[in-house]
């Protein structure tokens, strides 16, 4: 079976914004003028087709990117809709890794938030394509170039308007295209159906004049071809805007700025029309890299032909198929029945059966092709990030990294039958989520769950109750405390012990000094083989490391130390690695206690949105809670205020800054770095 569509006309696109600028709804539209949906899903009313589960009809957010294809003007568009709340930024991140164009939504009113910085500096990582759209003109306090000087300020970025509103807020009614140089009034009562072309109004000429001239500019810049023609002749033809437009986005040089508001059902059919003629198909991203198991640079081209590649980004529990593997094929053909190579693990893996997804609806499919994304069935070991590829012809592409876990949570079952319902659901969530952990503490014999923030371990647990049916209770969330040192220290540890005849002994001295911030643990080994043979050097650095996994202030788990093995000793009879494992164990353990030992904060980087008249009882709740304010500014009728505040001080407060304001102020918060706790957690002695 052939593909329906050539490459050439594949586009895989994510929408990523802040929290609230309407993703979901925009993709809704998308449906709905595309002729998947029959009517239009509301995420207000709980009834947005992207938003399926119960959670996030409920809380009116997404929780998890959902994907989706649709088709538009003989185009396949295959769809990922991503959160924009900063707990679920690995939503975010594994989707644009596997993408190959992105819609950057911006809110009108609110423009770039943080967390569209967030998203924004993700795509750049991965060198995504944007274009981006500026929702929400039907709001009082739109303004569309406020934006535009904002995505230049905050993101470095080069937007290129190619629309403009007529209007704003209640006076919003429609568009004109500086390319064709046309205006568009949409018809409310066709729910946006029908566009009605007009001439441009007489008042915003002079505006259209100047920004096509910018238009024109950047359209020109792009292209070496189309520069020496506009210098030659002074204009260009409409096409030739248009190839010299998506050059620069594809090289992500420019960004195509599109308006509208996805709500009223305005101008979402013009973004469809902007993603098929600036988002690059796969082809035109060029070929993979990665590295042969023999770690030689190695590429993989966007066709049929080409050996198998993909790459699993995203695993799902279904209650009704299983364990789902959502991948995107970068070359060659999947197909159901075959084996592929997991080449992060080495082990073979047959592919049960293939869909296509539409949110959580699914379409069984015999194949799918290179530059496509679909799920699969029958994987066990596959995990987010591995690379699956023909065992004949084995290639390794680049992992995905994610933010560690900043808070943990106590959780029990409530009965000893949910005792073994637990243990599955909460293997099944880390699967899914590389940014959940779990793990059992070896002192207190409890279960310790751990996230990115209260939002995303609340809905895990929420999870865990309806989708595995367990029954758990659960304690307050706690800060992920981290230790490291302040000092040097130099000591030994010596192991000596005799059993059953037989003896066991390892000498071993170590060094320890700080390492720079964000440098995790280094190990260095300069003892001479004189002192120690080399085959327990393994055993040595094993057990240095393991002394950091609990440090002597209050049993969180070390950082930022640099340990290196400067000596020891050697007994022919009695050496063994065991005993030189435990005897480096001892002697970090030692000096680190010795070298100053601190505690470790998460400080998060906290944006608040608030009114004029409440900035000075926001601030000194701020300095009640140890924030450290960086800046405030103004922005319209609101003050912005950017602090850093410990995580511990942050449970709780979005009651505590509604009560505060009459609920008109609102925060959005990300880690930032870690840094020495203000206060000791309560049961941390030094």
């Amino acid at each position: 079976m052939k593909r329906s569509h050539s490459i050439a006309k594949v586009r895989n696109i994510g929408i990523m914004a802040h929290i609230d600028a309407g993703k979901t709804t925009t993709t809704e539209r998308i449906l709905f003028y595309t002729g998947v949906v029959h009517r239009l899903g509301e995420v207000h009313h709980g009834t947005a087709v992207m938003d399926y589960m119960e959670q996030e009809r409920e809380r009116g957010i997404t929780i998890t990117s959902a994907a989706t294809t649709c088709y538009w003007h003989d185009h396949q568009i295959n769809i990922i809709d991503t959160p924009g709340h900063v707990d679920f930024t690995a939503e975010v991140q594994r989707s644009l890794r596997v993408l190959d164009g992105a819609v950057a939504l911006f809110c009108a009113v609110g423009g770039v938030e943080p967390q569209s910085e967030t998203v924004w500096r993700q795509a750049e990582g991965y060198k995504v394509p944007r274009i981006a759209y500026v929702n929400k003109m039907d709001r009082i306090g739109a303004n569309f170039y406020n934006v535009l000087g904002m995505m230049k300020e905050r993101l470095g970025a080069n937007p290129v308007a190619v629309q403009l509103p007529i209007g704003a807020s209640e006076d919003f009614t429609g568009i004109v295209d500086l390319i064709r140089q046309k205006a568009y009034v949409f018809n409310e009562e066709s729910q946006g159906a029908v566009v009605e072309e007009t001439e441009i109004p007489s008042g915003l000429q002079s505006k259209v004049d100047e920004y096509r001239g910018y238009l024109i500019d950047a359209a020109a810049e792009c292209d070496d071809t189309l520069l020496e023609k506009y210098l030659e002749e002074g204009d260009l033809k409409e096409e030739e805007i248009l190839q010299g437009l998506r050059t620069g986005t594809v090289n992500a040089a420019i960004t195509p700025v599109f308006c509208g508001s996805s709500f009223k059902n305005k101008g979402v059919q013009q973004l469809l029309d902007g993603i098929v003629e600036f988002l690059p198909s796969p082809d035109q991203v060029g070929p993979v890299q990665g590295f042969s198991l023999k770690e030689k640079q190695e590429s993989r081209k966007p066709e049929d032909d080409e050996s198998v590649s993909a790459l699993s980004f995203k695993i799902l529990t279904d209650q009704y198929v299983g364990k789902l593997t959502f991948v995107r094929v970068y070359s060659g053909v999947l197909s159901s029945g075959k084996t592929v190579l997991n080449a992060n693990t080495g082990k073979k893996e047959r592919i049960g059966r293939l869909l296509k997804m539409h949110a959580n609806h699914r379409e069984d499919v015999d194949n799918v092709y290179s530059g496509e994304i679909a799920a699969v069935v029958g994987f066990k070991g596959a995990r987010t990030g591995d690379t699956l590829c023909d065992p004949k012809h084995p290639i390794l592409l680049e992992e995905i990294t994610f933010s560690a876990p900043v808070i943990d949570q106590a959780i029990e079952p409530r009965t000893r039958d949910d005792q073994d319902k637990l243990e599955h659901a909460l293997r099944s969530l880390a699967d899914e989520d590389p940014t959940f952990q779990y793990h059992v503490d070896d002192e207190t014999g409890q279960t310790i769950i751990s996230g990115v923030g209260e939002l995303h371990l609340e809905i895990l647990v929420d999870r865990m109750k309806r989708e595995f049916k367990v029954g758990v209770n659960v304690g307050k969330p706690q800060v992920s405390y981290r230790e490291t040192i302040a000092g040097t220290a130099k000591r030994e540890g010596k192991f000596e012990r005799q059993a059953a005849g037989k003896g066991q002994f390892g000498h071993v001295i170590v060094e320890v000094k700080p390492n720079t911030r964000g440098t995790g643990i280094t190990f260095e080994n300069s003892i001479s083989e004189s002192d120690v043979p080399p085959q327990f050097y393994a055993p040595i650095e094993q057990g240095a490391r393991e002394a950091t996994f609990n440090g002597p202030v209050g049993g969180y788990q070390g950082i930022d130390i640099h340990i290196r093995a400067v000596g020891g000793s050697y007994h022919e009879a009695d050496a063994s690695e065991t005993a030189y494992r435990i005897a480096a164990n001892m002697a970090v353990r030692e000096a680190m206690r010795e070298a100053q030992p601190i505690l470790l904060e998460p400080m998060f980087d906290v944006e608040i949105v608030t009114p004029d008249e409440h900035l000075g009882d926001v601030i000194g709740d701020l300095n009640t809670r140890h924030g450290k304010i960086e800046n405030i500014e103004s922005r319209d009728v609101v003050q912005v205020i950017h602090a850093f505040v410990p995580l511990s001080e942050m449970f709780g407060y979005v009651t505590k800054l509604r009560s505060m304001t009459q609920g008109r102020a609102s925060y959005t918060m990300k880690f930032a770095r870690y840094e020495q706790a203000v206060n000791m957690p309560t049961g941390v002695f030094t």
